[in-house]
């Protein structure tokens, strides 16, 4: 199963508070809580979760209901983006987000390479048409 960033960035958090209560780092060496706020993360997995269902519900799906799955998580992700002011998707959570698509698609039997042939684009350029972020 494909791994949520937002796992990743909680477990992220959570290693950097333990080792701030260990003594191992200082608070000015303390940033993913900030990078990572809980409301925005728990908002990008609403998005991920959903996401993940769609693709997962889809039996054979055309080509249209694949893209139209793609433009929905990152039109939902796109609506999170910019309804947190105080955070964006940084580079790094930009490629975990796509990467996490493209996962998600894959597991689902989705044959991304010859599904992007057929659009005339590159496999990393599925989320393109729509993304903000």
């Amino acid at each position: 199963m494909a791994k949520r960033p937002t796992d990743m960035w909680r477990e992220h958090v959570a290693e950097e508070i333990a080792e701030r209560a260990a003594g191992l780092r200082s608070v000015k060496d303390t940033n993913f809580a900030a990078l990572y706020p809980e409301p925005f993360v728990v908002a990008t997995e609403r998005v991920l979760m959903s996401f993940e269902d769609e693709v997962h519900g889809i039996d054979s799906p055309s080509d249209e209901e694949v893209f139209a799955a793609i433009q929905k998580v990152v039109e939902g992700l796109n609506a999170v983006d910019a309804a947190h002011d105080d955070h964006d998707y940084e580079t790094i959570e930009r490629e975990e987000l796509c990467e996490f698509i493209d996962d998600v698609l894959s597991e689902a039997g989705i044959d991304l390479d010859a599904l992007t042939a057929r659009r005339g684009i590159k496999r990393f350029e599925i989320t393109d048409e729509w993304r903000e972020w």
